[in-house]
């Protein structure tokens, strides 16, 4: 087992303003710099073998502050990016209600298999996340190891190292710059 430290980036303007972000490339606000300094010194004491992070902004952003703190290189892997949203990223969740009215009521009944016009479904981003971390923890085997990702993204990790149903991931997004430890065996 490889342990896993997941940590969300930190806060965005469009995380305060309840925008949908998905692969948008947003960077951090004046917050969520301070968040990543700070966590940077929560765990200034761990040893990491490797930090791994999506390639987006806001998760580059928050690596690289923890990286320099650590003496550590982040390795950018596409595959940790939050899910792909399509016509819904950049929109406030109120605006995507009351537009994609019946599919967001599928979203409720059935949120693992949703796919917004353009995007992907949690399952698909599952699968992704999935996939990326096996290949990680296939790197560093028994070591510990950064990853730096996204809310959703890092929620379907939490679901199956918890044994939840996918069908809840929206429920065990974690905090901005918080993390979260995990044993990780590859699939």
């Amino acid at each position: 087992m490889t342990e896993l430290c997941l940590v969300r980036h930190g806060q965005t303007d469009w995380n305060l303003q309840g925008r949908y972000q998905g692969q948008s490339d947003v960077s951090l606000n004046q917050n969520g710099l301070a968040q990543a300094r700070t966590l940077a010194r929560q765990i200034q004491g761990q040893t990491f073998a490797a930090i791994y992070s999506s390639d987006l902004k806001r998760a580059k952003e928050t690596a690289l502050i923890i990286a320099t703190a650590m003496h550590l290189p982040v390795i950018f892997d596409a595959r940790l990016r939050e899910i792909n949203q399509g016509e819904w990223e950049g929109q406030l969740v109120d605006i995507i209600r009351a537009r994609y009215e019946n599919l967001w009521q599928k979203r409720s009944v059935d949120p693992a298999s949703l796919r917004p016009p353009g995007g992907e479904t949690v399952g698909e981003l599952a699968e992704r996340i999935q996939a990326a971390l096996d290949d990680i923890v296939h790197l560093h085997p028994g070591l510990s190891v950064l990853i730096v990702s996204h809310g959703l993204a890092l929620a379907t990790a939490l679901c199956k190292v918890r044994g939840i149903p996918i069908g809840q991931a929206y429920t065990v997004i974690p905090e901005n710059a918080q993390p979260v430890w995990v044993e990780w065996g590859e699939s």
